[in-house]
């Protein structure tokens, strides 16, 4: 069974459950309620002629011929009111024995409610099946004393009900009728939507990233959200693919040259040293140089390596780590390649121990990026600084250099996989570290970010981490600012633990 047949009998059975019930719960109840509304008329009516059919009787003492006087008009506009049967009985008589001096029907009647007022003197107000509404009225005031029955039929309230069934029972049809014609539109509405979206998800899944994107569906429900979802999903991934060929690319173009490089460099090396005459400089050269290929295809290696553990979902470790005391061991790891490309790396060192919550490989892998990637783009004679410090209720770790920066546009871009910026002044690189980085922050529920720089060059990177003290530390104020906010006094034991463990992790 189709989506849009069982919507449609969805439809039609929800509404005709809710017309039944309806119906149950207002046809019955308005049939008694139309019943005791006539009843309290009728009695409403006599009460308020009670009174003129007394005087009436008592201006007419003894005399009981009610073919002409006031008193028999009065009970005749009375019938002819209410639409029932009007009998006068005298109070001194036996009711059972003496014919009735007034009554506008014909037939016998019951007499229980009648002999019921004769002894309380109160209105009397029963029903009955064969009779209807029934009232006996004491007439106190008149000499003799009257009792007035009222013999009244329930025929209009059964006479409503048929009439207000069948009106509901039409609006029921009619109801039933549009309820049919919206759920034919909006099935078919929504099967047309749905139908488009299922050919664009076969479009994908046979024709891959080069399918055309999905029909824009501007609705506002949750076929609409999936259809936007859809689009967002295949812009996403028709991107990351477009990256992984930009990689594929730029990975076998790194890759070959080093590699063709290596190999024409070993067949040299072993030529020379085959024939005996080996030039010592010149193997030193191609030496140095292989060594440097070595290092792009070992971070290369590095980098996947991470990618593949990130996406693997691998739980990090959580633990207080004091960031000042990592940096500076991290930095002395690129004093020597800073002193070959003439750049001067500055810790600065904090008021205080930083202690943040995280695992010290991770945070110690993103410090080896940002300062690589500093180093990658730091000109000569320029200085890297790198701090630890408070901000807040955050621990924070900055990178900045003088490089050429990045542009406004690219500053999110930076971050994607096997995406780098424009301005990379030849340098090599996978796009992969700052990825990397952005993803161990996230997952130590910190942030990495690239914060703008006063000027157009250079670039800071910033490391963001929840601040974790180690057991047994206090803390004491500090200076507002960029003065970290809370300095936890470091035990010496703490201290060499921490250099170990920095030690161990690099």
């Amino acid at each position: 069974m189709s989506l849009r047949t069982r919507l449609l009998l969805a439809l039609l059975a929800t509404s005709a459950v809710t017309l039944a019930v309806a119906a149950l719960a207002l046809l019955s109840p308005l049939q008694q309620r139309l019943r005791d509304e006539s009843r309290n008329s009728v009695r409403s009516t006599v009460l308020a002629t009670r009174g003129t059919i007394e005087a009436e009787l008592s201006k007419n003492k003894y005399v009981y011929d009610f073919g002409a006087n006031e008193a028999a008009d009065a009970m005749r506009t009375l019938a002819a009111r209410t639409g029932a049967r009007v009998i006068l009985y005298p109070a001194g008589l036996d009711p059972i024995r003496t014919v009735a001096p007034f009554d506008t029907g014909s037939g016998p009647t019951a007499l229980d409610d009648v002999y019921q007022a004769l002894g309380t003197g109160r209105t009397i107000q029963s029903t009955s099946d064969a009779e209807g509404t029934r009232l006996a009225v004491p007439l106190p005031v008149t000499n003799p004393q009257f009792i007035l029955a009222i013999r009244r039929p329930d025929t209009e309230s059964s006479q409503a009900a048929p009439v207000v069934r069948d009106a509901f029972l039409k609006a029921a049809v009619i109801g039933l009728g549009v309820a049919l014609l919206l759920g034919i539109a909006l099935s078919a509405g929504l099967s047309r939507r749905l139908g488009r979206l299922r050919r664009s998800a076969q479009r994908l899944a046979r024709d891959g990233f080069d399918a055309p994107p999905p029909p824009v569906d501007d609705g506002l429900d949750e076929v609409g959200d999936l259809a936007r979802a859809l689009a967002s999903m295949q812009t996403a991934l028709r991107r990351q693919e477009e990256a992984r060929r930009a990689f594929v690319a730029t990975a076998s173009h790194e890759l070959r040259t080093p590699l063709t490089s290596l190999q024409g460099n070993l067949e040299l090396l072993t030529e020379d040293l085959d024939a005996g005459h080996l030039d010592i400089e010149d193997a030193s050269r191609v030496l140095h140089g292989a060594q440097g290929q070595l290092r792009r295809l070992a971070n290369l290696a590095s980098e996947l390596l991470d990618l593949s553990r990130l996406d693997a979902g691998i739980e990090l470790r959580r633990e207080p780590v004091e960031i000042g005391e990592l940096c500076r061991a991290v930095a002395a790891e690129f004093e020597l390649r800073a002193r070959e490309r003439s750049v001067t790396l500055a810790v600065v060192p904090p008021t205080g121990p930083v202690w943040a919550a995280g695992d010290p490989g991770a945070v110690a892998r993103v410090a080896r990026i940002l300062i690589d990637n500093a180093l990658r783009f730091s000109p000569q004679d320029e200085t890297i600084r790198i701090a630890a410090a408070y901000h807040g209720d955050r621990a924070t770790l900055e990178v900045t250099d003088h490089g050429l920066g990045v542009l406004p546009e690219e500053h999110d871009l930076i971050f994607e996989r096997f995406q780098r910026g424009s301005r990379t002044g030849g340098e090599g690189g996978f796009g992969l570290g700052l990825a990397i980085g952005r993803e161990l922050a996230r997952r130590l529920d910190g942030e990495l970010e690239l914060v703008a720089p006063p000027s157009e060059t250079g670039a800071r990177f910033v490391l963001t981490l929840p601040i974790e003290l180690p057991r047994g530390s206090s803390t004491e104020d500090g200076d507002a600012g960029d003065a970290p906010a809370e300095h936890p006094t470091l035990p010496a034991s703490s201290a060499s633990t921490s250099r170990a463990r920095a030690s161990r992790d690099h």
